[in-house]
């Protein structure tokens, strides 16, 4: 019986290994190579992130967002927080830590995006991210909104969040599974609001991307595996003279 446990025990292990080792298609999913918090586009750029079109779309350093802000073409912009008088809960930084995007989900709106390449066409791959919902500071009102995310031409959506005026929903983390139709495949986030008026804002952290299932090589090593387990306690018991079920 030892001889069939140690087997399935190697698969398991190598199937653990090898989700612990699916390797990170996203490049800066946490934002941190940059030149600085402002708007993208205008007066900072992202490594690896590009907001065609000229979004409304702000890179914010830990600590900094309900403080001293960051400039725009339009001049300072910081959310509402504890650091300028809204007991709200929005922390120094996302969970994800360092850096994280806002946008604007009812002015001037664009994706924020990236190329994915090494794609399989027909795989699927899970996207994964911390996000929250915040509101310009100096506005008043309640506010929605949500992160419209694609991959190719596939679109997802998050929860559409209420946010109380001065408010922030805190940070949430949210997987989606997309598959992919090319080997390169644009991945995009696009914050939307059904509110008007009173600048509503996506945050957005830590984007990751990686197989959702099994890389097919690892099936086939613990099938192998499987089979070589099977060999050697047919030869040990038909040696020891016991027949094999």
């Amino acid at each position: 019986m030892a001889l069939i446990v140690i087997p399935v025990m190697a698969i398991a292990l190598a199937l653990g290994a090898s989700g612990a080792a699916q390797a990170d298609l996203v490049n800066n999913g946490g934002f941190e190579s940059n030149t600085g918090n402002g708007q993208l586009g205008f007066n900072t750029t992202v490594a690896d992130w590009s907001v065609p079109g000229g979004g409304y779309t702000f890179l914010f350093a830990p600590g900094t967002a309900d403080t001293s802000g960051a400039t725009g073409q339009y001049g300072p912009l910081s959310l509402w927080g504890p650091g300028n008088g809204s007991p709200n809960g929005l922390p120094a930084t996302s969970p994800a830590g360092g850096y994280f995007i806002a946008q604007d989900g009812d002015f001037q709106q664009a994706a924020i995006q990236q190329t994915i390449n090494g794609l399989t066409v027909g795989q699927q791959y899970q996207v994964g991210f911390w996000w929250a919902a915040a509101q310009q500071f100096g506005f008043t009102g309640a506010s929605t909104e949500q992160w419209q995310v694609s991959l190719g031409a596939s679109t997802q959506s998050t929860a559409n969040v209420n946010v109380p005026s001065h408010g922030f929903s805190g940070w949430m983390y949210q997987t989606m599974n997309f598959t992919a139709d090319s080997t390169s495949d644009v991945l995009s986030f696009f914050a939307n609001s059904t509110t008007g008026g009173v600048p509503p804002f996506a945050l957005l952290d830590g984007v990751t991307m990686s197989s959702a299932v099994p890389e097919p090589t690892c099936w086939i090593g613990c099938l192998g595996m499987l089979c070589l387990g099977l060999v050697r306690l047919r030869r040990r018991t038909k040696a020891a003279g016991v027949t094999a079920v």
